[in-house]
């Protein structure tokens, strides 16, 4: 049995959340625009892809928050990136020479509820324009609930919305005003009943611990009125405190945070609730009911990571659009210019706005897989990786064999053919996977606190 509460302070240094591998802090210039127009035609005709769309405004300024987003109290200025934002669709259409089909998308944020009807309709025709709707094709947006007008709704069903995912955080007043982020328990199950009303079939709920002034019994009651919403999954993410990449972040009292063993203690506490309730765990941090299509996936292996979290999408291929958006092909990761207003100014120039990337050695390749698997499903068949691997996996399956000789603290062990991360160090999968990232000593890069 591990002494977990000894483990906490040992391993809760900053280590990444491995929503992609190699991750982003290593991405450089070396991809460009001509870099991706490349990848993009060699896409295939027949798989299905994703797109990922960001929006990055808000209509209030979350201090939590880590995304790339800006406060804006008028419309204008979205407007304006949403005018940008369909050319940026025309110049992929253009790249691509054909029609993909479309087999999921996500609108993220920032607050993409925020948008209007007539901008969300005109969005629509333009994906339309550029991509084939599947008619399984699964639909998703994050909604604040304070953006919750007959507007929106209208929005919503004109996209075509069959997923939602909405942001708690914690209901309690004191954490939400250290957060800045008024939300009462009524409004948010106001929102979720109208959504399921409309035929949304897979309700998501954002929750997060480690929040400034958050409490055990405060997370008891926040985590209780999440059940009570009866969302088909839930999201328990650590707060990351990262104020020197957000500078909002600067107004949290740091003092008021919960130091890495409360963390700790929050964290296995809301999972024992969770569980409780009927939820079965999907990696370290994401929650389903055992009909969800995500649990499903669990059970038979199918679990991905990406960098809106655990998901069932098997798309191998990723369009990022808007903003600071990410993207995925087979051949490396691309990443649009991050700054709003240079993005708006390259696509108005004509030229897709590729900022850097990152492209794929054979090496990145297997242990990104490695690691996936450990993210996902805390064990790898080493026998199963090696023959889909070949030779090249036994470099990543040698320091697999190092690692479980060589720990100290039965973080993972081999069993027969499975390299395995055991149930009672999973909190600590993060730190597992990173002995397998090459890229940890080459350039340094500042991560949120691994626990």
């Amino acid at each position: 049995m591990i002494d977990k509460y000894a483990l906490v302070a040992r391993y809760s240094a900053p280590v990444p959340r491995y929503t992609s591998y190699p991750t982003a802090p290593h991405f450089s210039d070396a991809v460009d625009a001509g870099t991706y127009l490349s990848w993009l035609r060699q896409i295939s005709r027949t798989d299905p892809v994703s797109v990922y769309i960001h929006i990055p405004f808000c209509d209030r300024l979350c201090w939590f928050c880590g995304c790339h987003t800006k406060h804006t109290t008028r419309y204008e200025p979205v407007r304006a990136y949403l005018g940008v934002l369909s050319q940026e669709l025309t110049l992929l259409g253009e790249a691509l020479g054909f029609k993909p089909q479309l087999g999921q998308l996500h609108l993220g944020g920032g607050s993409p509820s925020l948008l209007k009807s007539w901008d969300m309709e005109e969005l629509r025709e333009r994906l339309g324009d550029v991509f084939t709707f599947r008619d399984d094709a699964q639909i998703s947006v994050e909604i604040d609930p304070s953006d919750a007008t007959t507007d929106l709704f209208e929005a919503l069903n004109v996209l075509g919305m069959n997923r939602a995912s909405i942001g708690v955080q914690d209901f309690d007043p004191a954490v939400q005003a250290a957060i800045n982020r008024p939300q009462s328990f009524e409004d948010t199950r106001d929102v979720a009943n109208r959504l399921r009303a409309m035929g949304v079939h897979s309700l998501n709920i954002d929750a997060l611990y480690g929040l400034p002034h958050q409490t055990l019994t405060t997370l008891e009651r926040t985590m209780a009125d999440v059940v009570s919403l009866q969302p088909d999954r839930i999201a328990l993410f650590g707060y990351a405190h990262v104020p020197w990449m957000k500078k909002h972040q600067q107004m949290i009292d740091e003092s008021s945070l919960p130091d890495s063993g409360e963390r700790y203690r929050q964290a296995r506490r809301a999972e024992a609730i969770l569980k409780e309730a009927g939820y079965q765990q999907i990696g370290i941090d994401h929650f389903a009911r055992p009909q969800d299509s995500l649990a499903r996936a669990a059970l038979d292996g199918r679990v991905n990571r990406n960098f809106q979290g655990y998901t069932d999408d098997p798309c191998e291929t990723l369009i990022g659009l808007g903003a600071s958006s990410i993207g995925k092909t087979r051949f490396g990761y691309v990443q649009n210019i991050t700054a709003t207003g240079q993005y708006m100014a390259t696509v108005r120039s004509g030229a897709l706005p590729i900022g850097r990337g990152l492209e794929l050695s054979e090496d990145d390749i297997i242990r990104g897989a490695f690691i996936e698997r450990l993210m996902s499903d805390f064990r790898v068949d080493m026998k199963a990786f090696r023959k889909h691997h070949g030779d090249a996996a036994a470099t990543v399956l040698g320091e697999a064999a190092i690692a479980a000789q060589n720990d100290p603290d039965g973080l993972c062990h081999i069993s027969g053919d499975s390299f395995e991360i055991p149930v009672d160090a999973r909190p600590f999968a993060r730190t597992v996977a990173s002995w397998f990232d090459a890229y940890m000593k080459k350039r340094e890069a500042r991560y949120s606190a691994a626990l």
